[in-house]
């Protein structure tokens, strides 16, 4: 049971050099820590600020300094260890806690800098948080196109406070959580997200998620593309509805190199679409995550366009409607 939400924001620090300067793994090292907690009506109880002293990138990236404000005079001189500052916070968070971010990337961070000093992760696997950025597109947007955090406290008509600037771990952290509050959040709840930081090392690890309207699959770790996509595990189709494996009608192809479609059918619940991603693992390594969704004629329709288009540009032909444009543009030129 969830007893609170710990909506939190990070800042950190970069190689001055940029990515030639960057450790590998740590391309980012964490500065401040901002939180603040709700209760289950989404009010706020609590809040957690720590800067943090850096030990990797010492010297403050010029756009970094510009955008927080934190000169590194004021890291050494209030900052403590990443170590003593992730006790305090975890200790904060107290039990029974779901995350909140807004965007995915500061618990992939926060994991790192864990690795990074020899800490280690508490948290449970899967790791399941809500990327309110994704849930503020599906529930005030087109579900597609995402909006920067200040944008969205805007159109929720969330006052701005004069001693809450942006930008600041705390401050973003607390304006997230009041968007939060006033956008719908119950609406949207059962759309919370997977940390891919860590995913499934063995077969009966691997994660079958279920959600309104569709399923998620995460498959554990392949050295290859190709090794993923022959594994059964990952290509089966199973209906979102009754979970029984499905007959596909057409079979799996390459739209991109990381993204392949297939089309299936279940003859209780009809036509199914599947998408399989391909993503790269923290090691190196490959891993699959694969969707699945309910689809109408149309759907079907387009799946099929999808790969005749890919088998056209394999073999060099044109679709038939590229093949239009070009006669009658050559009736044109004569």
């Amino acid at each position: 049971m969830i007893v609170h939400y710990i909506v939190f924001d990070l800042e950190w620090n970069q190689s001055p050099k940029g990515k030639e300067g960057a450790i590998d793994h740590l391309p980012f090292e964490i500065i401040e820590i901002g939180a603040v907690k709700l209760d289950e009506k989404l009010k706020q109880e609590d809040e957690f600020r720590q800067l943090i002293c850096p030990m990797v990138y010492t010297q403050m990236h010029y756009k970094i300094s510009e955008v927080t404000h934190l000169k590194m005079e004021t890291l050494r001189r209030e900052g403590i260890a990443f170590g003593q500052a992730m006790d305090l916070f975890l200790k904060w968070c107290g039990e029974d806690y779901r995350f909140v971010t807004w965007g995915s990337m500061d618990l992939v961070e926060l994991q790192r800098n864990m690795v990074y000093h020899g800490l280690e992760i508490p948290f449970p696997m899967p790791l399941l948080y809500y990327d309110l950025q994704k849930l503020y597109s599906l529930r005030c947007g087109d579900g597609k196109q995402k909006v920067s955090l200040d944008l969205a406290v805007e159109e929720q008509k969330i006052p701005v406070e004069e001693e809450r600037p942006f930008h600041h771990a705390l401050d973003d952290a607390y304006y997230t959580g009041q968007v939060m509050a006033s956008m719908g959040f119950e609406q949207v709840k059962a759309f919370f997200s997977v940390d891919y930081y860590r995913i499934p090392e063995r077969e009966e690890e691997e994660v079958y998620l279920s959600f309104p309207g569709y399923t998620k699959y995460i498959s554990r770790p392949f050295k290859s593309k190709e090794g993923a996509m022959s594994d059964k595990r990952v290509n089966d189709m199973y209906c979102t509805g009754c979970r029984r494996m499905l007959r596909k009608k057409i079979r799996w192809f390459s739209v991109n190199p990381k993204l392949y479609e297939c089309l299936a059918v279940c003859p209780e619940h009809g036509l199914m679409r599947g998408k399989i991603r391909i993503k790269k693992a923290e090691d190196g390594g490959i891993f699959a995550v694969r969707i699945t969704k309910a689809t109408d004629e149309e759907g079907a329709a387009l799946i099929a366009r999808k790969k005749e288009e890919v088998r056209n540009r394999r073999t060099g032909k044109s679709s038939p409607e590229k093949s239009s444009m070009e006669t009658e543009s050559t009736k044109k030129e004569r």
